[in-house]
């Protein structure tokens, strides 16, 4: 079991650095449902991580951070928020 809790974990912390790689090389815009999702993606993966392994301060930072990266997805996709991403 701990190999697939760690391999979820690896996976979010590889999501949560691309994620923020591409935004600061303005690869994807901070407004965009890439970034938004992508952090949604590996914040859930690293809730899973460390809450497995009782590591709470660090599962809450993540709670709050799905939390933020949903509020945002739903601001984007309802028109509330105007992104700069342009189409690939």
């Amino acid at each position: 079991m701990e190999i697939i809790i760690d391999t979820i974990g690896w996976f979010g912390m590889i999501v949560l650095i691309a994620a923020y790689l591409l935004v600061s090389n303005k690869k994807v815009d901070s407004q965009s449902k890439a970034y938004q999702g992508m952090n949604v993606i590996a914040s859930f993966c690293l809730i899973i991580n460390t809450g497995y392994y009782g590591a709470y301060p660090a599962a809450a930072l993540n709670v709050v951070w799905v939390l933020m990266g949903l509020f945002f997805l739903v601001r984007i996709l309802t028109g509330k928020v105007e992104s700069n991403e342009t189409a690939a």
